[in-house]
């Protein structure tokens, strides 16, 4: 039998095999922490503003307190109507959340979006949160059958990534940030921006390279100065992490981490709010105070130190103890900023919002139903190893690639003929 040419119909099926070959699936990836237990933990979440946003808009998408967000990113609160100052688009904050134990792994469930005209499940996913969820999980999270519509209003559900560890890194008080990469970095700038190791954010997210790409998130330890409360007071647990400082105890008290400190430094807070008594019984010490006298025996260091705050009651102790040495210069404090204005230039500033200039575009919708799209799963299996990475597989230029990419195979096949 002859040896027969290539015909153009081979060729066409090889060509929409290629063409099909870049519609792939591109995984991003999720860590993961498992755990059993119903207790949590303070957590942080990198998010990147997708518009110009007050104080007060960026803590009602994560139902926290205002003040809470500008301390946890160092910012001096002490500035006039601060919980109404307007931070600009592509800004970079950390958020403080309660990092719970959900269906056998780490997550924080309380937060809820009320959906408005022109929402859909990716915009929500995407650009509001920033890549912090996905669609799919935000479609499983609320039961929604039908991802092809959202009812305006409707309150949704927003799982947000988060982990715990037990509060530690290598043995020392830690808190985590669940950071989404950016097309820019990479795993050795990551740990330089937070004065971590590669090999400590490998070890702590369970990773085989350093291959990192857009869209993961990862676990980011970041040292910091953790409490030592009873479990019943409300604000067992806390945590702050190096440079910045909480309020505390209904507003009445601050507790601060200076740079590079273990100790978690507590005091009367700036704002003006009526608080129970911070004086230490049997001493005419308050809260904060703290008294040093040397001696031929050592140092005699006498305190008034916060034990938490429990039933609108601000617990405080007295202590004296003589210590070998006294303690080196006074108490380091963190070096607080302005509210921000603008994004600074830097190797990690976060990716371009959909409005650069900060502008949004509204539409009046025509119905009361808001189309909705969907995405692929973004959470691993609950039994997944302490720290893995799951992956979030999203179609890259799934609705407009496909359909051109058939009608084009269509048309090839048509025109073909048997052979050359």
């Amino acid at each position: 039998m002859p040896n027969r040419r290539p015909t153009f119909f081979s060729f066409s099926v090889s060509f929409c095999f290629i063409v099909f070959s870049n519609v792939a699936l591109v995984a991003s990836k999720s860590t993961i922490e498992p755990c059993s237990n119903s207790d949590s933990c303070n957590a942080l979440l990198g998010y990147t503003l997708y518009t110009d946003l007050k104080v007060a808009e960026v803590a009602s998408l994560f139902q926290v307190d205002p003040i809470a967000v500008l301390t946890a990113n160092a910012v001096d609160i002490s500035y006039p109507d601060v919980e109404n100052h307007i931070l600009p688009s592509r800004l970079f904050l950390k958020i403080p959340i309660q990092c719970s134990c959900v269906d056998g792994i780490r997550k924080s469930v309380s937060t809820k979006y009320k959906t408005r005209p022109q929402d859909t499940l990716s915009s929500i996913a995407d650009s509001i949160y920033a890549g912090l969820v996905s669609a799919d999980q935000i479609r499983e999270a609320n039961s929604i059958a039908d991802p092809s519509v959202l009812d305006v209003g409707e309150n949704l559900v927003v799982p947000l990534p988060c982990t715990c560890f037990n509060g530690t890194d290598n043995g020392l008080p830690a808190i985590y940030l669940s950071y989404v990469v950016k097309p820019v970095d990479t795993l050795a700038g990551i740990a330089a921006s937070y004065s971590t190791t590669i090999t400590d954010l490998m070890d702590v997210n369970a990773m085989g390279t350093t291959s990192i790409k857009d869209g993961d998130i990862i676990a980011v330890p970041l040292s910091a100065c953790a409490s030592n409360f009873p479990k019943y007071a409300s604000d067992y647990g806390l945590i702050v992490p190096n440079g910045s400082y909480a309020i505390t105890a209904s507003h009445c008290v601050q507790c601060s981490c200076g740079p590079g400190s273990r100790n978690l430094y507590c005091m009367p807070s700036s704002l003006a709010v009526s608080c129970s008594s911070m004086q230490c019984k049997g001493s005419n010490l308050k809260l904060g105070n703290v008294t040093v006298q040397q001696s031929s025996a050592g140092c005699n260091v006498t305190s008034c130190a916060y034990g938490g705050y429990a039933n609108g009651t601000i617990i405080n102790s007295f202590s004296s103890s003589l210590q070998p040495r006294c303690p080196a210069g006074p108490q380091q404090f963190p070096i607080l900023i302005a509210p921000p204005t603008y994004v600074p230039d830097s190797a990690f500033a976060p990716a371009p919002s959909p409005h650069s200039d900060g502008s949004t575009t509204t539409t009046v919708p025509k119905t009361s139903k808001v189309p909705s799209t969907g995405s692929l799963p973004g959470f691993g299996p609950a039994g997944a190893p302490l720290g893995s990475m799951s992956d979030a597989s999203t179609l890259v230029n799934s609705v407009s690639t496909l359909p051109a990419a058939l009608l084009t195979c269509l048309l090839i096949k048509l025109i073909s003929p048997v052979s050359l």
